[in-house]
């Protein structure tokens, strides 16, 4: 073996204000490159009004408009990089890094994540030879200097947008995009498959998987790198360690502090590197390695103190990893030096290089925000102004108005406690965690553990509410039945998310949960048509207790119906629907926010003079047989809508019908569900739109139903 564990030092941290990468190239020669660089250019716009300077700010501390890439204009694909020198590595880091910004300004989409990996992300393109050899981006959001320098610099303006860039990596976009992602942990899985399957077909080419702190909380991560150093092949894993294990999404307040252990063991080994004379220790080394190491003991020299302390590294080498690191993550001469040396080793068995960075770096707004500027809407780039658009709403998200239900029942009831992975500002948890700090517990990137542990507080009385995102639920789905179903736990489940989500597209789409959860023998399903059915479904759940139950509700506002008084719902009769619009011939029976279009859809048909019937149906598990069957016997036709997939709402009624002989007369039953594909990311509108789903669809159904084609055209036209 080439390669050996290694420490690296302090010094390398304290050199990132040397090697940081300049905004502008025309500008480098004017300033000197350090913390007050920012002042220094404040300084010099307001002395120089002219040609490039116009281009700076005076109101803020960054650019006001997009300042010259020259170098980046060369740079359309990975190879063009492959002759430029250090020196014009770190211009391009610093023309990328506006180029992202001022991308993103104008899209939205995740920011910090990408400026901190631009120095990674340029050292990875530049030493590996990519599309053969393989890099994976764990979630994917920080791959938008990936997607600049890999041939889609002209469609990032259509970043997230329909029929535009995916905001992860996607396999049908780019050739460069080996492996698609949107969740979290799965790259040193995917790379493992990729390595063995690269030895069986004799192949050489390098496989590297990019993954962060934060997904490293996943137990996935440990499973593969636990089978990694079984197999024992040739792989690289770099671990991007930003200091952020939970994820500030959406965050009222900022990230709170990273959670668990193993943040604590990384703080540890970037922290604990006493200075040490190592001077004849690296001579020592390189002599009795020889090869390409011998003339890396300048390097070696820095490096090699983790020989002598083992600071830190225990866990990773006892898993099969040779460990290197820390690295500092912006120092690209570094970078360079480390990659080409792991790639050039004769090695055996995966490597692991540990990358320190900095979310939102070289955009001091980023740098100082909580959040690092985790994910943002269209801002101005000087001032780092979000714009949130005017809203035609004046309501909340569904996810506010849960975490307030949610607090609201936990103030009379001191058994209630809430648990999420790592997203306590996408699932509102903060919000709890503000009024109950020692009931709300952030278990990291780990659904799994977070559904048993919900099991365990279970088993000892207290009244578990598991906030996990739909798609992400998916992750869990053997531990709810395991460890929640079969033994009947009174834990509840809120799936924020549910339905399509716009800009994230299909990695993030709630499509399945109703069909998942619903087949589950002692699980409780509903879904609320409104915000004021949320918080009575909040309370209906916190009154379950001697079953486990879920609740789905969307990505997005409410609709502005009342709220019940002082947030405190009303738990409704477990498995009992209701009318909210009286009719004939035709009756609506919708599930969760899929009411809504009927109502739209109930209006639009009035316009043609026929009334129909809406009803809610609030419950998939256990139905409300006594309100199906009345609809079912007094109208032509019955059409069930929900925003999920085949297998849902729609198929267990259909199997109720079926039971009870109410499909053996005349009556006609259509489902509307999502179509069985997976719906790309665009706005919200036109994929309601693609899956058929619209107030329109739905009128169109009726009157198709009825035999009246031309109304049925006329409407969706």
């Amino acid at each position: 073996m080439a390669l050996f564990a290694s420490s690296f030092p302090a010094q390398i941290l304290r050199k990132a204000a040397s090697s940081d990468p300049q905004p502008s190239t025309s500008l480098s020669s004017h300033f000197s490159w350090g913390p007050d660089f920012h002042h220094q250019l404040r300084t010099q716009v307001r002395k120089r009004r002219c040609g490039v300077w116009a281009v700076l700010s005076e109101k803020g501390e960054y650019y006001s408009q997009r300042p010259p890439t020259p170098l980046l204009d060369t740079i359309n694909h990975p190879v063009h990089m492959k002759d430029l020198s250090i020196k014009e590595l770190k211009q391009l880091v610093g023309e990328l890094r506006s180029d992202v910004i001022f991308n993103v300004s104008k899209t939205g989409g995740h920011l910090g994540s990408g400026l901190g990996v631009l120095e990674l992300t340029v050292a990875l393109h530049y030493v590996f030879n990519t599309p053969q050899d393989k890099i994976l981006w764990d979630v994917g959001h920080q791959t938008y200097p990936h997607k600049i320098l890999t041939g889609r610099r002209d469609k990032m303006s259509t970043l997230r947008q329909t029929n535009g860039l995916s905001g992860f990596t996607k396999r049908s976009e780019s050739e460069y995009d080996c492996f698609g992602t949107g969740h979290s942990s799965t790259t040193i899985s995917a790379g493992l498959g990729m390595a063995v399957g690269r030895d069986l077909k004799g192949r050489k080419n390098n496989v590297v998987a990019v993954i962060g702190d934060g997904a490293m909380t996943a137990g996935q991560a440990y499973e593969a790198m636990n089978n990694a150093g079984y197999l024992d092949s040739d792989m690289i894993v770099i671990l991007n360690d930003n200091k952020q294990v939970s994820l500030p999404t959406a965050s009222l307040d900022g990230p709170i502090p990273p959670v668990g252990a193993l943040s604590s063991a990384l703080s540890r080994l970037q922290l604990n590197r006493p200075l040490r004379e190592l001077r004849e220790v690296a001579k020592g080394v390189t002599e009795q390695i020889g090869g390409p190491l011998h003339e890396w003991d300048a390097k070696v020299d820095e490096y090699a103190r983790g020989m002598i302390s083992g600071s830190g590294s225990t866990l990773f080498e006892e898993l099969g990893f040779y460990y290197i690191g820390p690295v500092d993550g912006h120092n690209v001469d570094e970078l360079v030096a480390i990659l080409k040396e792991v790639k050039s080793t004769k090695t055996t068995g995966p490597v692991l290089i540990h990358v320190v960075t900095e979310k939102g770096r070289g955009y001091p707004y980023a740098e100082r925000a909580a959040d690092k500027y985790h994910g943002v809407t269209k801002f101005d780039p000087a001032t780092g102004k979000q714009f949130k658009g005017t809203a035609t709403t004046k309501t909340q998200s569904y996810t506010t108005y849960f975490a307030e239900a949610l607090v609201a029942e936990a103030e009379v009831d001191k058994d209630i406690v809430g648990i999420h992975a790592a997203m306590g500002g996408g699932t509102g948890m903060n919000i709890f965690l503000r009024r109950f700090p020692t009931r709300c517990f952030d278990v990291g990137i780990a659904e799994q553990h977070a559904v048993t542990f919900a099991a365990g507080l279970a088993c000892e009385g207290l009244k578990p509410f598991c906030a996990i995102y739909s798609s992400f639920m998916q992750r869990a789905y053997d531990q709810v039945v395991h460890d929640v179903d079969i033994q009947k736990l009174p834990v509840r489940f809120a799936m924020d998310r549910a339905g399509l989500v716009g800009a994230d597209g299909p990695t993030h789409s709630g499509s399945f949960d109703v069909t998942f959860m619903a087949c589950l023998p002692n699980m409780v399903v509903m879904a609320p048509s409104d915000e004021a059915e949320l918080f009575h479904m909040v309370a209906t759940a916190a009154a379950i207790d001697d079953r486990p139950s879920c609740f789905r509700y969307p990505r997005g506002n409410g609709v502005g119906v009342q709220l019940p008084p002082g947030n405190k719902g009303i738990p409704l009769e477990v498995g009992r629907g209701r009318i909210l619009k009286e009719g004939q011939r035709v009756a609506l029976l919708g599930y969760g926010t899929a009411v809504q279009s009927c109502l739209a859809a109930a209006s639009l048909i009035e316009q043609h003079g026929l009334r129909v019937t809406v009803a809610d149906a609030r419950f998939c598990k256990p139905l409300d047989h006594a309100l199906i069957r009345s609809l079912a016997k007094s109208h032509e036709a019955l059409i069930t809508v929900e925003e999920g997939s085949t297998g849902g709402f729609g198929s267990h009624v259909a199997h109720f019908l079926a039971l009870d002989g109410l499909l053996d007369g005349n009556l006609k039953w259509r489902p509307m569900v999502l179509p069985d594909r997976y719906i790309e990311h665009g706005s919200p509108a036109d994929q309601i739109a693609w899956a058929g789903l619209t107030p329109s669809h739905v009128a169109a159904t009726v009157f198709n139903m009825l035999g009246q084609k031309r109304e049925a055209l006329d409407i969706v036209s």
